[in-house]
C-alpha cells in the first residue's frame, strides 16, 4: 500500500507530511521575472490607491465597532452596574449589621456571667449567714415546737394525676 505524502512550501522551508522517509527535494527554480525597479508611474499609483482604500476600510471597520454600543446595550449594561452596587453596598451593610449584634451579644453574656457570679455570691453569704442550730433552738425552746410523732403524720395517694393542689381537701381514711 502506497503512502501519499502531501508537501507544502512555505517562506523558507518545506513541509511534508506524513510518516515515510523523505527524499530530498531539490530547490526549484523560479521562472518568475526579477522584479525591475522601473515599475510605470501607472502601476506604483494604482499601488497607492489600493493601500489606501484598504487603510480606509480598515479604519471605517474600527469606527464601526467602536460605535457599536447602542442605547439598549448601555442602558442594560448600566442598569446591571447599578444593581451589582446595590447589592455590594447592600451586603457589607448586612456584615456589618451582623458583626454589631455578635459584639453586643458577646457582651450581654459577659454582663450575665458577672451578674450569675455575683447572685451565687449573694446566695452564699446568705446561706452562710443563716444558722440552722441557733433556728432550731429558738423553735423548740423559746417556741415550743417540737418535731411530730408517727401517728400525727397522714399520707395519701392521689391516684388521679400527679399535680398536686395545694387548697384542694384533704381526702379522709
Amino acid at each position: 500500500m502506497a503512502r501519499t505524502r502531501n508537501a507544502y512550501r512555505t517562506s523558507r522551508s518545506v513541509y511534508v507530511d506524513g510518516n515515510t522517509v523523505r527524499k530530498v527535494m531539490p530547490e526549484r527554480q523560479s521562472n518568475t521575472r526579477p522584479k525591475s525597479d522601473a515599475l510605470s508611474a501607472r502601476e506604483r499609483q494604482r499601488i497607492l490607491s489600493d493601500r489606501a482604500m484598504e487603510s480606509r476600510a480598515r479604519a471605517e471597520r474600527l469606527e464601526k465597532k467602536t460605535q457599536a454600543i447602542s442605547m439598549p446595550y448601555l442602558f442594560a449594561l448600566l442598569l446591571a452596574s447599578v444593581a451589582t452596587l446595590y447589592l455590594c453596598f447592600t451586603y457589607i451593610q448586612l456584615q456589618t449589621d451582623l458583626n454589631t449584634r455578635i459584639s453586643t451579644i458577646d457582651q450581654k453574656k459577659s454582663e450575665l456571667d458577672a451578674l450569675r457570679s455575683e447572685n451565687d455570691a449573694l446566695k452564699n453569704s446568705i446561706d452562710t449567714s443563716i444558722d440552722l442550730d441557733e433556728i432550731y433552738r429558738v423553735a423548740t425552746q423559746e417556741l415550743g415546737m417540737v418535731y411530730p410523732s408517727e401517728d400525727q403524720v397522714i399520707t395519701y395517694d392521689k391516684s388521679e394525676s400527679e399535680y398536686v393542689r395545694q387548697y384542694d381537701s384533704i381526702p379522709q381514711y
